[in-house]
């Protein structure tokens, strides 16, 4: 303890998950890059009684209007979000009191449908850190990234980060990787938040469009490009891969890609693979797998999945079928179930396996 009861913790990694106001990030020296967004939001969040939850639409909703771009959010039960675009002129914090928030929400609710919770203006904007780690000082979530909401991608960056960063700093204070396996860290997040954050500013801007002109030509161009039957498309697929790190040789079909994670059936009942065989890299296969490949896997610290007659049961095909469609049999994938690299026979998914030693242990 300091003389002004300071406490000193000594640690053999720090990681800086402490805000968009980090200061982590400002005692390690770490800077931030903006990736060129800038803009006043009102997010309200409400909890809407019965009669309000029959009033609201059935799914989220982006109101792309000129005059006020707004989104609608569910959240879990009866928790309700809105984030309206403040126009210019506007005083964020005028905007935030309750007789302005219930006169924006008049197009949905009344206060007798529900509880206003809490409101609050913020500037949304693009930062991405320019470095991810000092030593043994690390940053995640908002201290190493902020990004607009436009994709719901604010938590989901930062699980990426610790999933990414977790398994590998694991390794490396065991001492089954060398220190070197860390500078990946800062590679592939910082490469995955500025792909990713350049589709949620494209995006961005297509939702707040403010020419009426430009947005009915949006509009239409939109339509006709859905056939005129405008059809949901998952998330997932706007997620870019991992370029770069710790990947096995470029090329390979689906390499830097998440895995899916299928449902399996078991004799415990239907159960997600992670519940089922357990975590870790996993050598993924359609194929009947031979004991030179278990005993690779053993030297990983992995395990051997096999799907189909003989093996684990999916309930879907998800997994066969994401193999399928790379013309793989084989997907080396890591603890945070991103792809390593993908084969098309045994010779290859051993070669996957050695690329993968050597790569914890390069120097």
């Amino acid at each position: 303890n300091g003389p002004k009861g300071e406490e000193t913790i000594e640690s053999r990694a720090l990681i800086g998950c402490d805000g968009a106001s980090s200061t982590t990030r400002k005692l390690a020296g770490l800077g931030l890059t903006d990736l060129g967004f800038d803009e006043p939001w009102l997010v309200v969040d409400v909890l809407a009684n019965e009669s309000g939850l029959a009033k609201l639409p059935g799914t989220s909703v982006q109101y792309c209007e000129p005059a006020r771009p707004t989104t609608h959010v569910i959240c879990t039960g009866n928790h309700r979000r809105w984030e309206f675009s403040l126009n210019p002129g506007e005083d964020p914090r005028a905007m935030a009191q309750p007789e302005a928030v219930w006169r924006l929400l008049s197009r949905w609710l009344t206060p007798d449908d529900a509880t206003l919770w809490r409101s609050a203006a913020y500037r949304f904007h693009a930062l991405v850190a320019t470095e991810w780690r000092e030593g043994r000082v690390f940053l995640a979530g908002d201290a190493a990234h902020q990004q607009p909401p436009f994709l719901g991608q604010g938590l989901c960056q930062g699980i990426r980060d610790i999933a990414n960063l977790g398994w590998k700093l694991i390794r490396v204070l065991r001492g089954e990787a060398s220190e070197a396996l860390l500078d990946s860290y800062g590679t592939e997040r910082g490469g995955h938040v500025r792909g990713l954050t350049g589709t949620i500013k494209k995006i961005g801007q297509l939702i707040g469009q403010r020419d009426p002109g430009a947005a009915a030509e949006r509009d239409t161009h939109l339509i006709a490009e859905a056939g005129g039957d405008v059809q949901p498309q998952p998330r997932q697929d706007l997620m870019p891969a991992l370029a770069a790190g710790f990947l096995g040789p470029e090329g390979q079909p689906g390499r830097g890609m998440l895995f899916p994670q299928p449902w399996l059936n078991t004799p415990q009942g239907r159960m997600r693979m992670d519940d089922a065989a357990g975590r870790g890299f996993r050598l993924v296969t359609t194929a009947m797998p031979g004991t030179s490949l278990d005993a690779a896997m053993d030297g990983l610290g992995g395990s051997v999945i096999a799907l189909g007659p003989g093996g684990w049961q999916e309930a879907d095909d998800i997994a066969a079928h994401w193999l399928s469609a790379r013309n793989a049999r084989f997907a080396l994938v890591r603890p945070d179930h991103y792809v390593f690299g993908t084969a098309a026979d045994e010779t290859g998914a051993l070669a996957l396996i050695a690329a993968a030693k050597a790569g914890l242990s390069a120097a």
